[in-house]
Order: C-alpha cells, then structure tokens, then sequence
C-alpha cells in the first residue's frame, strides 16, 4: 500500500467536484469516484441523476457505497502531504532572524557563511570553497552574508554600488561617477561607512545621555515628590498639633468660664436662701403674734382685755428689710480673660510651630560672600567677604557692568536658578538697611526702582522703626520688636521669598506667586551711614540649623 502510494501523484485523489482530496470516496456504477456529499449535493440540484466526468444517465438514483481502497490511499496521502509541509515549516525555521539561506543549495538549504558582490550570489561554507581557492573567484569581494544582492546593484548601469556621492548623499557606481555625478565629492562606500558609523556611535551616546539624564530626571522628580510628601506630612502633624491644643484650650476655657458663672450663680442662690429662710422665720413669729392679739381684741370682757394686754408677748425683734437686695452678679470681663488665655495658647503655639518652620528653612542654609566687584564704590567690605558698611570716601574703582554706581548695594558672589536656599544677616544697631534678592539682569547704573516687577525682592527699614516690604505697592509692616537678625529664604520652583526674625523666630514677610526665570542673587545694602548714626556694618552670619 505504502509503495503504491508513493508512485501516484495528487491529482489521483483529487474529487471532481470540489477539486480536493477526497473526503468518505464513493463510487458510482459508471466507475467514477467522488466524496461522499459532493455527490449527494450534485444529485440533489440535478435531475435525472448523472454522472458528472462521463455524463451516464441512471433512471434511479444509484446506492452509494464508501469506497475503502481510495479511502485508505486518500488519508495516506493526506498524512504525507503534512508530513512534507512540516518538514518544509522546520527546515525553514532553522534561519534565525538576520541569517541568510545558500543561493546554491537544494534541498535542504544550508546557512550561508559569505555573500559575493560581483557573482550576486550567498554561498553556505561547501559551495564557497571556488571562492576561497580558485585564483580567478579569489578576487572576487565578498561580504556577510545579506539578502536581496540585486539591490546593491546600480539600476541605470548595472554596476556595483561601491563609491557614495557626498554632494548628492547618495550610493552610485563607478560609471556614475563619470556621467551623472561629475565634479561631485565622492569617496569610497567604505570611508562613508566608517564615517556615518562613527557619526551614528556618536548619536548613540547622546541618545544614552539624553535617556540618562531622563532617568535622573525622573528620579529627581520621585525624590521632590517624595520630599513634598514628607513636608506634607510635617505640616499637617503641626497644623493637627497646634489646633489640638487651641481645641483642648478652647475646652479647657469654656469649661472654666462655665465653672466660675455657675459658681457665682450658685453664690446668689444661697445668699438670696439665707434671706427667704430669715424672712419666713420672721413672719412665722408676727403670725403667731397677730393670732394672740386677734383673739384679744374678740374678748368681750372688758377686765379681761385690760388684765391680758399687760401680759400680752413683746413684739418679736424684726430685721429692717428695705435695704436688702439680691443683686445678681456681674460677668463682666469673664467671658474676656477667658479669650485672653486662649490668645496667649494660641501664641504659644504659633511660636511654637514658627520655631519649627525657621529650623526647617535653615536646612536650606548656604554659604554667601560678598562680590566686590558688583560694590557701589562708597561700600566697605571685609576681607573674607562676610561685612559690609558705607564710608564717605569714594574709592576709585573700574566701572564694570557689575557695579552698582548709584544704589549703594552690593551682592553675593554666589547665584541661584533653582532648589532652596537660606541666609541670615545681623542687622543689629543699624537704623536703616535693606536685604532681599533680585534677578541677574536688573538695571545697576542710574537711578533704580525697587519693586518685584524690576526683579528685586526686598524688605527695608528707614528712620529706625519704620519697616516695609517693597512690594508692588510696598508694604508698611507692624513688627513688635526690631529684628536683630533676619533670615532670608528662597524656594525658586515654588516662587517664595521670605523673610524671619531669627531670634524671634517670626515671619516678617512672604513674596509669594514669584515667577522666577533666571538666576537669583542676595543682596545687601547698609543704606547711607547717616554721619556715623548708622555705621554699624550688615553681617553675612553663620546658620545654626541644628534641629
């Protein structure tokens, strides 16, 4: 059976019908073999019953009986019509991706070692040996093996593409070089490979820094998120904090402010006992009294009315009751120092949780110097650059770009454009200044306009107690104290500048919905020393921003 299967060919069990291999064979009695339901269905639309290859007529419809021979043979040749095309499948699937099959193979084709660029043709590791060996193939170039050779192929001339035309940017032949790309820069396809290879490293790497920097971005980002959260975190356990306190403060006075009301109420109530118990005593005793003298004056016997009224009881002593009040007692002020208590609670706290604050901003400490050659020239600085105060002499000094000419400030060496940073200038025995930052590009020559809108950022004092924020319009500001010390603090992402009493530890002020676009310099300005009044120096001082 099996040998006989080998020797017959597809068409032998090809259904005329539906042109596939048969499916449940029958034979009719003309000898022609169809599937079972090709047959069925053909009958069933055609009438009388015939044959489909040969035409014979039959007056009945013949009984179909299965075939078993054809039947056997149509799944044995099924079964190695699948065997073949699986092999085929796994003979193809041993080409990895990139790998490229022998041109010269049959059968069973062989992975190509080497791809010859004059003869067009890859060749496995046996069929490359005329290559390797013959001295006329020897010359031939070959490659790594890569498929569709015709492409490297010039399609005008037919020739190699082997050179590359700089100025067109383009692969071309050596007959292109003659014709179509005359007096063009061309150079060996080699030396442009090498070239754009290099070029392409090069891309490469940046594309690798880019997506590094990218990554420490993003990691930068989860860490500022994360230090967000843990400032959120901070503040809410000292916002809960502080009014946990003020609640239980609240309680507390409300409870006590009940307590003495109540107490006092409860000192009238006895008061007032005291007299109805009296009273009622009193006129217990002028009853009993009236009923002796009522019963006295109904006598008729005028001896015995005489004799009686001598032994009649004293009036009883009764207490002079036009004077005596219950005056209902007075709250005022209760309600008062209650809410006065609870104000120094709530200042405590506050004191408290700015404390907190302060150390907090004072971790963003940094180490300021002065610059001086940004000094206006009446300026004096110390040599480590921590001090600055106006002398009346003008020194001579270049007038560089930097140089404030008419402001009498001067500013740190040290910039910033982003992140926070903190620092704290003693302004003790001074009777005016100013501090603050401003942005890098703001006027330094002529006349200057202080304001947020020209980039400076600024507190200052003048006439000894009189305080202002520059802002836009300034600020006159109530401080209970002069500051000794100020602490200025900058968050550029989050546009804040604001400025604390150290020893304080209070707020005197916030620039807050800054934007910010470049750097950020410290300023500093002793303002004028005012004939020796105001010669104290400013003092760059160093941060204690131990928690």
């Amino acid at each position: 059976m099996s040998a006989a299967s080998c020797q017959l060919t597809e068409d032998q069990f090809l259904c005329s019908i539906c042109l596939d291999v048969f499916t449940d064979p029958v034979t009719i009695p003309c000898g022609h073999n169809f599937c079972k339901a090709c047959i069925t269905q053909h009958w069933n639309v055609n009438f009388p019953s015939h044959c489909p290859n040969c035409n014979k007529r039959f007056s009945t419809r013949p009984e179909l009986k299965v075939n078993t021979f054809i039947s056997e043979m149509a799944a044995q040749f099924r079964q190695s019509a699948q065997q073949k095309a699986s092999s085929s499948s796994s003979e193809q699937q041993e080409f990895k991706p990139g790998q490229v099959p022998c041109d010269v193979c049959t059968g069973t084709r062989l992975k190509a070692l080497k791809s010859c660029l004059v003869c067009l043709v890859s060749y496995c590791e046996t069929h490359l040996e005329p290559h390797l060996t013959r001295p006329g193939l020897k010359r031939h170039q070959l490659i790594d093996p890569v498929e569709n050779l015709e492409d490297r192929m010039c399609t005008k001339h037919d020739k190699l593409l082997e050179l590359f035309c700089k100025t067109d940017q383009m692969c071309v032949c050596a007959l292109c070089t003659v014709l179509d790309h005359k007096n063009h820069d061309v150079v060996p396809l080699k030396e442009e490979y090498e070239r754009k290879k290099a070029e392409l490293k090069k891309t490469d790497d940046e594309i690798h820094q880019m997506i590094q920097k990218r990554r420490l971005k993003i990691q930068e980002i989860k860490q500022s998120v994360e230090f967000s959260a843990q400032d959120a975190d901070r503040e809410i356990a000292g916002g809960v904090q502080v009014f946990t306190a003020l609640k239980e403060s609240v309680e507390r006075s409300q409870a006590e402010l009940i307590r003495t009301i109540k107490e006092k109420q409860r000192k009238t109530e006895k008061q007032a006992e005291g007299f109805i118990k009296e009273l009622e005593q009193e006129i217990c005793e002028l009853k009993k009294r009236s009923t002796e003298v009522a019963q006295l004056s109904h006598s008729k016997d005028h001896l015995h009315l005489l004799q009686s009224s001598r032994t009649l009881k004293a009036a009883p002593p009764t207490k002079n009751w036009t004077g005596v009040r219950v005056s209902p007692p007075s709250h005022e002020g209760t309600v008062r120092r209650a809410l006065n208590q609870l104000e120094e609670t709530l200042s405590n706290q506050m004191k408290k949780l700015l404390e907190v604050k302060l150390k907090r901003v004072q971790q963003s400490a940094v180490d300021v110097t002065l610059d001086p050659d940004t000094a206006h020239s009446k300026l004096i600085l110390t040599n480590d650059g921590k001090q600055v105060k106006h002398g009346d002499a003008k020194k001579n000094l270049p007038n560089n770009s930097k140089r404030f000419d008419t402001g009498v400030i001067v500013l740190a060496k040290q910039s910033f454009s982003s992140g926070r940073f903190y620092f704290e200038v003693q302004v003790k025995r001074k009777t005016e200044w100013a501090l603050g930052v401003l942005r890098e590009s703001i006027n330094r020559k002529g006349d200057i306009t202080v304001s947020p809108q020209k980039g400076f950022w600024t507190i200052w004092l003048r006439n000894e107690n009189q305080y202002y924020a520059l802002d836009d319009p300034p600020v006159r500001l109530s401080l209970r104290s002069g500051p000794q010390k100020v602490g200025v603090f900058v968050d550029y992402e989050e546009g804040l500048v604001s400025f604390h009493d150290v020893d304080a530890a209070a707020l005197i002020y916030s620039f807050t919905g800054c934007c910010f676009t470049e750097k950020l310099y410290p300023f500093f300005s002793p303002c004028l020393n005012a004939g020796g009044k105001n010669s104290a120096p400013l003092i760059i001082s160093p941060v204690d921003h131990t928690e």
